[in-house]
């Protein structure tokens, strides 16, 4: 607490019993801070299905490319946008022709994200759709889709936007071609029914997740290790798998997933892009296919309500006085850094060495000394 205080922080005071403490303030970093970044994931849940989604039934779709495509956009992440238009391409032809509507409109939320279990860089995109929308509003569920039918479409949409871009040529793809697996792969979900709004919101959650979760990490300090050299532990999300980093190794596959200034991670397709909405609010056709939720309170009071959102994560409400259990309230705002320390070393929170990593058990320990072992018996020295 004592080190997100220098960024400022909040007095938070009860007026029944006079009791107070400091609500500091978010660090603002994107993406990466799992505490920070889940304010984002809450509220971009609730924006989806506020603003957004309709009650429709949906699906989650996720589609993958083949490990010799990745490094391509890696080192050029303007190609992800282009590979969420391949994705949007594909699926939109096959929801369309899967309705017997004269002019279907599919809808659709795509979130690109690059990381896999362990933090290496594996692009795939997040969508959220099923069915297409008529021209008056209405809604047409389509069959029941078999997503390997979209894996050689979706393969030769990505090979046609890499060669055009100069990625690869005609010999890198019909190398591929012969590939007896592609690489390739599209996940359909099952489909989540407009009243299970619980299913919906965490559906949107999750596909803007933080790349990394600080319940999986362990770090192991050199002295618990036979070379020296400090480790990290990274847990599998679903396995008992483990991996072993030194801290440059995983700081190297952290910064890959770095996005550039002001680059997009969510687009909106069809029925749900900004032109397409923003077009319906000036008509009645909104009425006849309504939001999962409607919700009354505005953007802005949404972002600004961070009790609701505190109490919405951990269950507890930020403005119950934990004394008296009256209602407690912010009574200044305290954000110039002179002041900010000076409060801070009177309440012996100012701390400016690093504090000790949290404890770990023998069974980590013996996983590193383990690993350490391995990678001196083969030699390596990379």
């Amino acid at each position: 607490m004592a080190r997100s205080c220098r960024l400022g922080f909040a007095r938070v005071k009860c007026d029944d019993c006079q009791h107070e403490y400091l609500l500091p303030f978010s660090c603002k970093c994107r993406y990466f801070c799992p505490s920070c970044h889940q304010k984002r994931v809450l509220e971009f849940g609730e924006f989806l299905y506020t603003e957004v989604l309709k009650q429709v039934p949906h699906r989650q779709w996720v589609f993958s490319i083949p490990k010799r495509l990745r490094r391509y956009f890696m080192y050029d992440r303007s190609l992800l946008s282009q590979l969420s238009r391949c994705a949007w391409k594909v699926s939109s032809l096959y929801l369309k022709q899967g309705v017997s509507l004269d002019d279907p409109e599919p809808g659709a939320v795509i979130a690109v994200q690059t990381f896999g279990d362990f933090l290496n860089f594996n692009p795939h995109l997040h969508i959220a759709t099923n069915g297409c929308f008529a021209t008056d509003g209405g809604f047409m569920v389509g069959t029941v889709p078999d997503a390997s039918n979209l894996i050689d479409l979706f393969r030769l949409e990505v090979f046609r936007m890499l060669e055009k871009a100069g990625k690869i040529n005609e010999d890198i793809i019909e190398n591929m071609m012969n590939w007896h697996h592609s690489g390739f792969n599209v996940y359909c979900g099952p489909a989540i029914n407009p009243g299970d709004q619980e299913g919906l919101e965490k559906l949107a959650q999750y596909i803007i997740r933080a790349p990394l979760s600080q319940e999986r990490l362990l770090y192991i300090p050199s002295s618990a290790v036979p070379d020296g050299i400090a480790r990290v532990i990274y847990k599998g999300k679903n396995s008992s798998i483990r991996e072993s980093f030194t801290a440059l190794d995983w700081l190297a596959r952290l910064v890959t997933h770095i996005p550039n200034k002001g680059e997009q991670l969510v687009r909106y397709y069809g029925y749900y892009s900004n032109k397409s909405r923003g077009m319906r609010k000036k008509t009645d056709i909104d009425i006849k296919t309504p939001a999962p939720v409607n919700s009354d309170i505005t953007k802005k009071e949404l972002r600004r309500n961070w009790a609701r959102l505190i109490q919405k994560v951990y269950y507890t409400d930020p403005l119950l006085c934990p004394k008296c259990c009256g209602r407690m309230r912010i009574i200044s705002i305290i954000e110039d850094l002179t002041v900010v320390k000076k409060i801070l070393i009177c309440l012996n929170l100012w701390v400016t060495k690093n504090h000790d990593p949290p404890s770990i058990s023998s069974p980590d320990i013996e996983f590193a000394c383990r690993q350490v072992q391995r990678v001196q018996e083969s030699g390596y020295t990379g």
